[in-house]
């Protein structure tokens, strides 16, 4: 038996189209936190995503979302949806439900509570903790993953995981 001699590269490297469809910050404070979230409120195809939050309790997730919303233009008072799973809000033209399903003990809870129909409707999603829905809500558009590294530093890592989330990356 002989071998053919090889010519390629044997460890697997990132393609184009991956490298695009992940991006790094660091925050070094809240003020960076909420340049971030005006930044993507900015962002036209925001209007229709579905973005999911990653991180540990006390993270910034729920502080990213408040500053999203203000930058949206969310008036009022901005609640954490942790006792209500979901947080309806409406900005001009626009509407956002905020969902936090770290209390869900099974996925089926997402079904049986009827967000398929929101997911159905146009608006933007924002979801904390979507493992606990497991697989049964659809692609996020752009994961959020956010590390706190001491009180007021976070290293953020974006993924997007669909073209219009691939978008949203490249405008940030």
């Amino acid at each position: 038996m002989t071998v053919a001699p090889h010519t390629g590269q044997i460890v697997e490297s990132a393609t184009p189209a991956a490298a695009e469809s992940a991006r790094h910050f660091t925050w070094h404070s809240e003020k960076d936190t909420a340049a971030f979230a005006r930044h993507l409120a900015a962002q036209p195809l925001l209007a229709n995503a579905f973005l999911t939050l990653h991180g540990d309790l006390g993270a910034g997730k729920t502080t990213l979302v408040r500053h999203l919303l203000r930058a949206l233009g969310v008036q009022g008072r901005i609640k954490s949806p942790t006792y209500a799973v979901v947080e309806p809000h409406e900005a001009p033209n626009l509407s956002i439900w905020h969902f936090d399903f770290y209390r869900f003990d099974d996925p089926r809870e997402w079904e049986d509570a009827g967000f398929r129909d929101i997911f159905a409707n146009p608006g933007l999603k924002v979801a904390e903790w979507p493992e606990k829905a497991a697989a049964l809500t659809p692609p996020a558009d752009l994961a959020i993953h956010i590390e706190a590294m001491d009180d007021t530093e976070r290293k953020v890592t974006l993924h997007a995981h669909t073209a219009a989330g691939r978008a949203l990356l490249q405008g940030l």
